[in-house]
């Protein structure tokens, strides 16, 4: 479906409010790490998103052969490890900072196998903000925040790979639905052994489910909804934007301000995201 130009309006804002709704719900779920680790918070995002995108979706997993599921479940474990890596990383350094470093996934897949001279500029481009974030040596920012980071961006690039795939053999989002229950079972025991018991705590499920509408549920189906009005090179370039949605993010819910140096190095990963991706195949 080609969408007209006034769609297209419409379209980015609701790029943006998936953005937006991420990265606010990333910086409420780190609300929820003095009660139950980072772990725990990442399995009880899993869960009631796969609970949400169950209902939904009713996938149908007698309908399809061994392989299939074997698929989905590579996937589910991309996204559950993502998550809680992504988690980790977010309890010892600033939200910006962490999905800054984590975005070297999605890049790295964008220019991947290209021959572009350009794209040698946008990697290095990359390379040095995430260099300048990290401070190697400087000792103003926790190491292995960096490294949870760093984790994350290497299962985002296997998720990214693997959702194309179970895209291809499980209809609609019933696909996703059935990862993000694997995610959660496979998150499960760390989540067990850093939230214990509060994890089943009225009030904070309640929390948790709302992180888990915010930053899985909405985004995910206002992406779907804009894909569908706009190019994927525009739709990219407004999604490269999330690493300085999520510095915002972090400063007003959670007043992590940032300093210059650490601006600059977020503004250098935007542009060269945005610049691989409007250079990159659709």
């Amino acid at each position: 479906m080609r969408a007209g130009l006034g769609d297209r309006p419409l379209a980015v804002g609701m790029v943006l409010g998936a953005a937006g709704s991420l990265q606010v719900g990333a910086a409420f779920a780190v609300t929820l790490f003095d009660e139950v680790g980072a772990a725990g918070a990442a399995f009880l995002r899993l869960a009631f998103a796969a609970l949400v995108l169950w209902a939904i979706w009713r996938p149908r997993v007698r309908d399809h052969p061994a392989r299939d599921l074997r698929v989905a479940a590579a996937f589910g474990t991309a996204l559950g490890l993502m998550n809680w890596f992504i988690y980790e990383s977010m309890a010892r350094i600033p939200l910006g900072v962490a999905v800054t470093i984590e975005f070297a996934g999605p890049l790295l897949v964008a220019v991947l196998g290209s021959r572009r001279p350009l794209d040698g500029v946008w990697i290095t481009l990359a390379v040095a903000g995430i260099l300048l974030l990290a401070d190697p040596g400087g000792g103003s920012i926790d190491g292995l925040g960096v490294a949870f980071a760093l984790l994350a961006a290497l299962c985002w690039m296997a998720y990214i790979h693997l959702s194309k795939r179970t895209g291809q053999v499980f209809p609609g989002g019933s696909g996703l639905a059935l990862a993000m229950a694997v995610g959660a079972l496979v998150v499960l025991p760390a989540g067990l052994i850093g939230g214990g018991g509060d994890l089943a705590a009225p009030g904070l499920l309640g929390s948790a489910l709302v992180v888990a509408l915010a930053s899985s549920v909405l985004p995910y189906s206002l992406e779907l909804e804009a894909l569908r009005r706009l190019p994927a090179a525009v739709f990219g370039v407004l999604m490269s934007l999330a690493p300085a949605v999520a510095a915002l993010a972090g400063w007003v819910v959670l007043d992590q301000a940032l300093g210059a140096r650490e601006l600059l190095a977020i503004a250098m990963v935007v542009v060269a995201s945005a610049g691989a991706t409007l250079g990159g195949p659709r």
